[in-house]
């Protein structure tokens, strides 16, 4: 029998075991890898999920909210996206402004999130930056608040889905939310790789409006060369039957999710190994975290692995030598290794290099000052904010609608 042969076999045979293979899955999806090996949990599985409920119910986390809006990609899916807006000075005196000249268009921040993630996977940065600084925060397809990729429904004509075309429905969203004026270009993961993507086909585009751009735990190419932190002999095991065994998930995706939902407490393992370093990560981020990955859908999680493999834009980045660039990462990430990032700032001698100690996958989310405040320095650099702007007033750990 087959590998997807006996993978086929054993989702429709046992369920629970094809939910165990489902969270090995999405978690890979996510920046994670099968093989984890894990203590035996001693509390009651009734109790476990009272404690996750209780931080679904406390945690702050992904509960900001922008103005909406949906822009329109090349093959018709929706994607959307929210806009926070600088406030208004009401307090500042009226400005004389002479006949017929315009006032500037101020800048704008553009977020795009990770796989298997969405936009609230920025919610510190979010917080920190709101009201200070015009922001657009946007669900990649078939992630978050998104349509389902109208190319990869199912059927003879589905398209598999690729970096070029996220960066293409990047475009679209930049024309619908930030038509005109200087904008800033930040991505996480698969979210820098969508920047990489935009910059290779509209190069013109970078060079009128971008005045700056930050690469976060992200990769230009050579992803098939990620170990995850597991022996040479497993990865390799695992690249040969992956394709198959995501083919095989994503084609009964009822019978993965409850799998992966019985299987919750192995998935929550999974993912704080993969997404964090920090042993003290705050409980309520790492349930975070877990919320946005598990709800991603294991046939979107199967449907955009392999455009990982074909991922390769070293020369796209050179249309972003003239342009103020931070390149950070965690120095423990297991999914694009501090080295990737290295290997940007090689190819940009002019960026600035952030590894953050400690620091796993979802920094933005496990280190946030650390992150914000290179950021904002980014956006002082760029005159996107005054210097004497002091985001950390607004703190990380901000409220919902703060």
């Amino acid at each position: 029998m087959s590998d997807i042969g006996a993978v086929e076999a054993a989702a429709a045979g046992n369920w629970r075991r094809a939910g165990l293979a489902g969270a090995a899955i999405g978690v890979v999806a996510a920046g994670a890898a099968a093989g984890v090996t894990l203590e035996r949990l001693t509390v009651g599985r009734g109790m476990r999920r009272k404690a996750r409920l209780a931080l679904d119910a406390a945690g702050p986390y992904g509960a900001l909210r922008g103005t909406p809006g949906r822009a329109v990609a090349d093959d018709g899916t929706e994607l959307y996206y929210e806009v926070d807006e600088v406030e208004a000075e009401t307090s500042a005196p009226r400005r004389r402004r002479l006949f017929g000249r315009r006032t500037p268009t101020p800048v704008t921040v553009v977020f795009s999130h990770g796989y298997c993630l969405n936009q609230d996977s920025w919610h510190f940065q979010r917080a920190a930056l709101r009201g200070l600084v015009r922001t657009v925060h946007w669900d990649q397809r078939s992630h978050g608040r998104s349509g389902r990729g109208v190319a990869q429904r199912r059927g003879p004509d589905a398209v598999p889905v690729s970096i070029d075309q996220l960066g293409r429905d990047l475009k679209a969203v930049i024309d619908a939310a930030a038509p005109e004026g200087p904008l800033v270009l930040v991505g996480h993961s698969m979210g820098g790789m969508t920047v990489m993507a935009l910059a290779d086909q509209y190069p013109a585009l970078i060079r009128e409006r971008v005045v700056g751009v930050a690469f976060v735990g992200t990769s230009c190419g050579r992803l098939g060369e990620v170990n995850y932190g597991l022996p040479v002999a497993g990865v390799n095991a695992i690249r040969r039957v992956l394709p198959g065994v995501l083919r095989a998930l994503g084609s009964q995706p009822e019978l993965v999710e409850r799998g992966r939902r019985a299987t919750a407490d192995l998935f929550a393992g999974l993912i704080k190994r993969y997404s964090f370093s920090s042993r003290d990560v705050d409980p309520a981020v790492a349930r975070f975290a877990e919320r946005m990955i598990e709800g991603t859908p294991i046939d979107v999680v199967a449907e955009f692995y392999p455009a990982f493999t074909d991922h390769d834009k070293a020369e796209a980045l050179g249309i972003f030598a003239e342009v103020p660039v931070l390149a950070l990462a965690g120095d423990t990430d297991l999914v694009t290794p501090s080295s990737h990032t290295e290997a940007i700032a090689d190819l940009l001698p002019d960026a600035e290099l952030v590894i953050v100690p400690d620091g796993g996958h979802l920094v933005m989310l496990e280190h946030p000052e650390a992150v914000t405040d290179r950021l904002a320095d980014l956006l002082v650099r760029v005159g996107a904010v005054p210097a004497a702007t002091n985001v950390g007033t607004y703190g990380s750990t901000a409220q919902p609608g703060g």
